[in-house]
C-alpha cells in the first residue's frame, strides 16, 4: 500500500429500531429512570445534613439555655409564672374567665425559647466571632438558617405542652380527648411560625449590636396583641391590625375553640402557617441583603 493511502473510515454503525416495543415495561425501571439522578440525590441528602446536624450543632452551642439550671428556670419555671401571675390577675380584674388565659398562655409561652433562639442562632455567632465562618462558606443559605430555627420549634411545643399540663393539673383545665390532636397541631403551628419571628429578628444581629433589646420589645408586644392574655376586642383597631401579622394570634383563637368543643376548622393552622411562611422569607430577604452589605463594609464581627 503507498505511504500517502489512507485508510477509509469504517462506515458508523445504523441502529434498526426495535420492530416490537414492549408494551408492558418494568415498572422498576420506568421508576428508577424518572427518580432523581446521583448528584441530586446527593444534594438532597447534604442539604439534610445541613438541616438536621447543622440545627443540632447550632442548638448546643449558641442557645445560653441549654443547660439544665437554666432550661428549667427560664424555659419552664418562668412561663408557668408567667401563667399564674395572669390567671388570678384575671379573676381579680374579671375580664375574662380562667379558660382564656389558660389557653392563651399555654400557647405564648413557646415566644420564650423561639423569640429569644431565632435571635441567639445568628447574634451569638456574631457575639463569639464564628459569624465570619459562617458566612465566608459556600453552602446553601436557605437550608442553612431554617436548620438553625428547626430546634426552637420542638422547644416551643415543649414548652407549651409542659404548661398546657401544669394548667390541666393545677388550675382543673379540662380539654376533650378529641381535640387533642388538633390543639397538638395548633401549637406546633405557633412554635413554627414564632420561630421564623425570632429568625427575623435575629437577622437584626447583623447591623444591630444590641439585638436583644429588640427581642425583648417583640416578647412584650406579642403578650399584648396576640390576644393571649388582652381580649383583642377591647383593643384599638391599629393594635388588632398589628396583631393580625404577629405569630400565635390565630393559633390562640383556634386553641380556645379547641378547648370549647369545636371542630378543628383549620383556618387558624392555615393563616398561622402562612404568618410564619412571611417571616421565613424576611428572615431569608434580610439575611441576604445585611450580609452583603457587611461584606462590603468588612464588618461581619464587629462589635
Amino acid at each position: 500500500m503507498p505511504a500517502h493511502a489512507r485508510t477509509p473510515a469504517p462506515s458508523p454503525a445504523v441502529t434498526e429500531p426495535d420492530p416490537d416495543p414492549d408494551p408492558n415495561p418494568d415498572p422498576d425501571s420506568v421508576i428508577v429512570a424518572l427518580g432523581p439522578t446521583p448528584g441530586l440525590r446527593r444534594r438532597i441528602v447534604s442539604a439534610l445534613r445541613l438541616v438536621v446536624i447543622g440545627g443540632a450543632l447550632s442548638y448546643r452551642a449558641l442557645f445560653n439555655w441549654t443547660t439544665p439550671p437554666m432550661f428549667i428556670g427560664t424555659l419552664l419555671v418562668g412561663p408557668l409564672l408567667q401563667l399564674l401571675f395572669f390567671v388570678f390577675l384575671g379573676r381579680q380584674l374579671q375580664v375574662a374567665d380562667d379558660h382564656f388565659y389558660l389557653l392563651g398562655n399555654a400557647v405564648v409561652s413557646a415566644s420564650t425559647a423561639c423569640v429569644y433562639g431565632g435571635t441567639m442562632a445568628v447574634a451569638n455567632e456574631r457575639r463569639y466571632g464564628t459569624l465570619g465562618a459562617v458566612l465566608l462558606s459556600p453552602r446553601n443559605r436557605a437550608p442553612l438558617w431554617f436548620g438553625r430555627a428547626l430546634p426552637y420549634v420542638l422547644n416551643g411545643l415543649v414548652i407549651s405542652v409542659f404548661t398546657l399540663s401544669a394548667a390541666c393539673l393545677l388550675l382543673g383545665l379540662r380539654i376533650p380527648v378529641g381535640a387533642l390532636p388538633g390543639l397538638a397541631a395548633v401549637l406546633l403551628a405557633a412554635a413554627a411560625g414564632c420561630s421564623a419571628f425570632g429568625l427575623a429578628l435575629g437577622a437584626l444581629g447583623l447591623r444591630f449590636r444590641d439585638v436583644f433589646l429588640v427581642s425583648n420589645v417583640a416578647s412584650s408586644v406579642l403578650l399584648l396583641l396576640t390576644g393571649a392574655n388582652v381580649p383583642r376586642e377591647n383593643l384599638p383597631g391599629w393594635m388588632r391590625a398589628v396583631g393580625d401579622v404577629l405569630p400565635m394570634t390565630h393559633a390562640a383563637e383556634a386553641a380556645r375553640e379547641l378547648s370549647a368543643g369545636a371542630g378543628l376548622d383549620g383556618r387558624g393552622i392555615a393563616a398561622e402557617l402562612v404568618t410564619g411562611a412571611g417571616y421565613v422569607l424576611l428572615a431569608l430577604v434580610l439575611l441576604a441583603v445585611f450580609e452583603r452589605g457587611s461584606r462590603r463594609r468588612a464588618t461581619l464581627d464587629v462589635m
